[in-house]
């Protein structure tokens, strides 16, 4: 997906919130080259060493590779709690400490930003409603800001207690796919997504994790990754940004550049 053709879309999208088809649509773009990687183990080092997160993930099937370096918890089960956290809200950092500072603060206080996360948080505590036990539901923190080696992200937790009528499968199945890599109202973005972007997501935007034999779990959400496909020797990441009526298309595109910095570094491109 060139410049051109992004630009194009996010102004599209926009068009469909105008005119209410939806509030917001977490739009992604491909980048890809064809290329060996040698030991793609090596890669997933350099890029957690460039870029370490808290959900960093190396999985292989076959011929077919994530390297992943994800911030961002999905769905985690720990006895009959549920919580979730949701990325939504992104700044770059800066070299100087004083600078730095002030970029954090500009996206704590960001209408924009908070307007998107809080979009994404109601999705959530929706999705969680489901299957928790009624009145359970609780938002933990709401426009947390959390500075990570790339960018500073606006983090919100939300929490539910599963009613024990639901088997935990149940929570998962109901949260998926998570509603900060699609937008709201969910099922009409997925539409969106389906007929505005070039490439289908394969595993990204979707989750790795573990479920334990007691039935707890685990799972991140697929983001800041690279697949690799041996067989075929292709290259491939994504990177997305949340499209709002107050979206700039320019900036948009260029948020897509920031999340694309350490994969491009870890690439030596």
């Amino acid at each position: 997906m060139d410049r051109a053709y992004y630009l194009n879309a996010v102004n599209a999208l926009k068009e469909h919130i105008r005119k209410g088809d939806c509030y917001e649509v977490n739009f992604c773009r491909e980048q890809f080259l064809e290329a060996d990687v040698n030991a793609p183990q090596h890669l997933f080092h350099r890029l957690n060493q460039l870029s370490p997160a808290p959900f960093a993930a190396y999985y292989k099937v076959h011929h077919r590779y994530l390297v992943c370096s994800s911030p961002e918890r999905f769905l985690q089960k720990k006895g009959s709690r549920i919580i979730s956290q949701p990325i939504k809200g992104t700044a770059k950092r800066a070299a100087d400490p004083a600078q730095d500072a002030a970029l954090q603060q500009a996206l704590r206080s960001s209408a924009k930003e908070q307007a998107e996360n809080v979009m994404i948080v109601d999705l959530v505590r929706n999705d969680l409603s489901r299957t928790a036990v009624q009145g359970s539901v609780r938002v933990e923190e709401l426009f947390g800001i959390y500075t990570f080696p790339q960018v500073h992200h606006m983090i919100s937790t939300v929490s539910a207690t599963l009613d024990d009528r639901f088997h935990f499968t149940d929570a998962i199945r109901h949260a998926f796919p998570m509603g900060s890599m699609t937008g709201a109202p969910k099922v009409r973005v997925m539409e969106l997504i389906e007929q505005y972007e070039k490439t289908r997501r394969g595993l990204f935007s979707g989750a790795v994790g573990y479920i334990t034999p007691e039935g707890d779990f685990d799972f991140n959400v697929v983001i800041r990754s690279i697949l690799y496909n041996a067989e075929q020797k292709y290259i491939s990441f994504q990177t997305g940004s949340a499209i709002t009526f107050y979206s700039d298309a320019e900036k948009e595109f260029e948020e897509c550049g920031l999340k694309a910095k350490a994969l491009l570094a870890a690439l030596g491109l």
